[in-house]
């Protein structure tokens, strides 16, 4: 069986991946969960990719697997049952991946942001800028939102001005100082190589977001950004590691692996997350393969579920 993008879109959304993906998190902090960190590679210009992961208690295991060329990436997962391995489906796997990074946010968010957090400022009007808008217009309390992006910026403030006025959200187009000062939130979800603004100009409180690197040359965030943290998460350390240019860049001394904690830590209150309405806090993202099967696992069942009741 294999699910297309364009049926995937039918069967998960935000709303319901948010449930699955906390739950996966916490199963990895508690040891019921694995994950397989990312494999690349490349030859003549063809990049090939592999992350995977094995999650008993949602009954799935399985790898995403994607081709990047030329900037451009094409994903696809494969899905096995952890009660008997057998296979269960192939599918598309860029709109999971759009969803499980957005929806991810939105749990760091809960988590992390200071309570009363109103205003958010968003870098990038790409795949993930918009997949971003759209879900903290929807699932968080954020009811400010400026863009800032080189291009779409008016288009996307339009639409979310019209689909969300009436919930209070007012969306505007900005430049970073101005989207900066005071915001309580902010998602970088650029290609940029280097950082995006001063981290000194980030207002104490803040919760950055950092989702738009995954490679250990590029970053987003500069040290100063880094020094002022009270707290950096990331959804795996071992993955970060090797992948977060945002971190692997900084100079030495500027923060202390020690004290960096996966988010699954967080939700399960085995390490801290906010301590004080002042901390300025990163979570730093590059994507992980329990994001994309715990996902791959729920599109499934919903698939199944829905046949079912076809059937009867």
């Amino acid at each position: 069986m294999h699910l297309s993008d364009a049926q995937i879109e039918h069967l998960v959304d935000v709303k319901q991946a948010l449930p699955v993906l906390e739950e996966a998190f916490r199963d990895m902090a508690r040891n019921r969960a694995a994950t397989q960190r990312r494999v690349r590679t490349e030859a003549g210009g063809v990049k090939l990719s592999t992350l995977g992961a094995v999650l008993p208690e949602a009954g799935v295991a399985g790898a995403k697997i994607y081709t990047t060329i030329k900037g451009q990436f094409n994903f696809s997962i494969v899905l096995f049952s952890t009660r008997d391995g057998s296979l269960l489906a192939t599918m598309d796997a860029n709109t999971l991946t759009r969803i499980r990074t957005a929806a991810t946010t939105v749990l760091a968010i809960r988590a992390l942001a200071t309570a009363g957090a109103t205003t958010a400022a968003i870098f990038g009007t790409g795949v993930q800028g918009v997949a971003h808008a759209y879900a903290l217009a929807e699932h968080t309390r954020l009811r400010s939102l400026r863009i800032v992006g080189q291009e779409g910026v008016e288009k996307l403030v339009h639409e979310l001005n019209a689909r969300f006025s009436g919930g209070g959200l007012v969306a505007c187009a900005a430049e970073a100082p101005g989207a900066l000062d005071g915001a309580d939130v902010i998602v970088t979800a650029t290609r940029a190589t280097s950082a995006l603004f001063p981290g000194s100009a980030v207002a104490a409180g803040a919760l950055v977001t950092a989702i738009g690197s995954s490679l250990p040359h590029t970053r987003e965030l500069d040290d100063a950004l880094l020094q002022r943290a009270s707290r950096i998460v990331v959804e795996m350390r071992s993955q970060a590691r090797e992948e977060a240019g945002d971190l692997l860049l900084a100079r030495d001394g500027v923060f202390n692996w020690d004290d960096v904690c996966e988010l699954g830590e967080v939700l399960e209150q085995q390490r801290p997350g906010r301590t004080s309405r002042h901390d300025v806090i990163v979570y730093k993202a590059v994507g992980i393969g329990l994001q994309d099967i715990a996902l791959a696992g729920l599109a499934y069942r919903n698939f199944m579920a829905g046949n079912a009741t076809i059937a009867r």
